[in-house]
Formats: structure tokens, C-alpha cells, sequence
């Protein structure tokens, strides 16, 4: 193996250790199974209205209570996930949501972290070889008093 090959296979690895952590992580979890697990997902990627810092599962209030009566009935008639979302945000606009939709400028709020961290390990790597002292020649004299600390011998 080159020393060039072996200087960069351990940030090779990183990156695909990385990769595939965020393909993992990215990957939607298995759907509720029944109606009231679909109802208390679907409640808590909504937001309560009048509250704000609360979602519709959390907030005692009576616009969440209504919001929930709401998911409930358009769960038993048959309405998907994305159908119940987009009538909420039809009715309250974009900010209801919880969860930025991961399109559009949306998207934004997604992809930034990830860039500022792949920026970061970037300007940490570039940092790095700076520092690292290039062309360095070592005399005689270094090597002896190198030897002689290591064996415990006097200067």
C-alpha cells in the first residue's frame, strides 16, 4: 500500500461509516399499526395552534383536543398520513408542521447540518496537514541526544 493510499483509508472509511449512518438513520421507522398509534403519530408531527412550544399529542388545549377528534375521524375514514397533514396544513398553513417537508427550501433545514459538519471535517483535515512539519532533516547531534535520553546516558 502507498503512504498516500494509507493516509487517506482510515477518512475513507469515515466517510462510508458516515454514509451509511445516515442512510440507516434517514430510513422511516416501521408505520403505526393501529388507527390510535396512527392518530398519536399523525398528532405529534402537528402543531397546537394556540400553544406553540407544545405539539397536538402534548397540548391539553382545546384546538388539540379538536385537532385530535379531527385525525381520529379522518383515520377511520380511510385518509392516509399525507392526506390528514395536508388538510391540517391547508386549514393552518405551513407552520403546523412539526417536521419541515424535506423539499424545497425546507429541505434547507436538512441539508445545512450536514453540510456545516462535512465543512467542518474539511477545514479540520486542511488544518491539520498545515501544521504537520514538512521537510524536516534531523543532525547528528539530534540522534545522540535522542539516544543517549532513551538510554538513560548523560549529555
Amino acid at each position: 500500500m502507498t503512504s498516500s493510499l494509507r493516509r487517506w483509508a482510515p477518512w475513507a472509511a469515515l466517510a462510508v461509516v458516515l454514509a451509511v449512518a445516515l442512510v440507516i438513520g434517514s430510513r422511516p421507522a416501521g408505520g403505526p399499526t393501529t388507527s390510535a398509534d396512527r392518530v398519536r403519530h399523525i398528532a405529534a408531527e402537528l402543531r397546537c395552534p394556540t400553544c406553540r412550544s407544545q405539539s397536538a399529542l402534548e397540548s391539553d388545549a382545546e384546538v388539540s383536543r379538536a385537532m385530535r377528534a379531527e385525525i381520529q375521524r379522518r383515520v377511520d375514514a380511510g385518509e392516509t398520513d399525507a392526506e390528514i397533514r395536508a388538510y391540517f396544513v391547508s386549514k393552518f398553513g405551513k407552520d403546523i408542521l412539526l417536521r419541515p417537508e424535506g423539499r424545497g427550501v425546507s429541505a434547507l433545514v436538512w441539508i445545512l447540518p450536514v453540510v456545516a459538519l462535512v465543512a467542518a471535517i474539511a477545514g479540520l483535515v486542511v488544518a491539520f496537514r498545515r501544521w504537520r512539519p514538512r521537510d524536516v532533516t534531523v543532525s547528528d547531534d539530534d540522534r545522540r541526544l535522542v539516544e543517549d535520553a532513551l538510554h538513560g546516558g548523560a549529555t
